[in-house]
């Protein structure tokens, strides 16, 4: 299904003109508007799926090869030294376009640090409580 309001749906399926690096029949891959650094893409299904949690699992899956694929592609093509690959579901984790998609972000080591988070501490107890609920 596409949602007709959906700018990824549109940039996905050539309603809006794009700088396309790769397409197939289920995927659009284009480089980012905003690129956090050279060859910033984005991997976008052509059907819509709001995040993760709607996903066919199939499309997830080739989803994943593709970013593989490129991974491969683009690290020979630009010469970067590493990537970082990401993909956020919902508002709290930082979507902030509610189409299913991946950033695939190629790393320079002379690049400026881009994805850090802080740390958080757990007790031997809190993290066997976490382990157990998980492995339930």
């Amino acid at each position: 299904m596409v949602d007709k309001d959906c700018i990824f749906c549109k940039l996905a399926n050539g309603e809006i003109p794009t700088n396309s690096i790769y397409e197939d029949d289920d995927f659009k891959v284009i480089l980012d508007a905003a690129p956090a650094t050279k060859g910033h893409s984005l991997i976008i299904p052509k059907q819509h799926y709001k995040d993760m949690y709607e996903i066919d699992e199939n499309v997830a899956a080739k989803a994943m090869r593709l970013a593989k694929k490129l991974t491969m592609s683009m690290t020979d093509k630009l010469g970067c030294d590493g990537f970082n690959i990401l993909q956020n579901n919902r508002e709290v984790a930082g979507q902030t376009v509610f189409h299913f998609h991946m950033h695939l972000i190629p790393r320079y080591a002379d690049g400026a640090s881009i994805l850090t988070w802080g740390h958080e501490e757990f007790s031997d107890e809190e993290m066997a409580k976490i382990c157990d609920t998980l492995s339930e």
